[in-house]
């Protein structure tokens, strides 16, 4: 797209400087007096400025809202960037809360086992030194 406006453009500044060459060549050649030739060519080179002067204005506006519009836009692009980093955010904190919940479920679960085998561990080992003792007195 910027291509082609840069075609546009350059088309636009050649059509108005082969205009003005055309003009000054054109005045050259007519069967005038050299007052009313400088006359004409004063009078078409103000026009050719004015001309000028104007394109260079809707250049500045054009450039203008070029400007405003990429910045709207990235605007609008790091607002998206915001609210999708603040989403991903609050989803890592659930997903380690909920990694943390497990992980203390499991480290509970896993206590209750140590302790109840630990209680087992203990008769067994209680039991066993009973049945050595009574062996032993008989």
């Amino acid at each position: 797209m910027a291509s082609e406006q840069n075609h546009g453009n350059g088309f636009l500044i050649g059509l108005i400087a082969g205009g003005a060459l055309g003009a000054i060549i054109g005045l050259l050649y007519a069967p005038k007096s050299g007052k009313e030739l400088r006359s004409d060519i004063r009078v078409k080179s103000n026009e050719y400025l004015d001309d000028a002067d104007k394109y260079i204005e809707e250049a500045k506006i054009k450039a203008k809202d070029l400007i405003n519009d990429g910045k709207r836009k990235s605007d609008d692009l790091i607002a998206d960037a915001k609210t999708k980093s603040q989403e991903i955010l609050k989803e890592a904190e659930k997903l380690f809360d909920d990694a943390k919940t497990k992980a203390s479920k499991t480290v509970s679960d896993t206590k209750g086992n140590l302790e109840k085998e630990g209680t087992k561990l203990k008769s067994a080992v209680k039991a066993g030194v009973e049945a050595y003792k009574e062996t032993k007195k008989s």
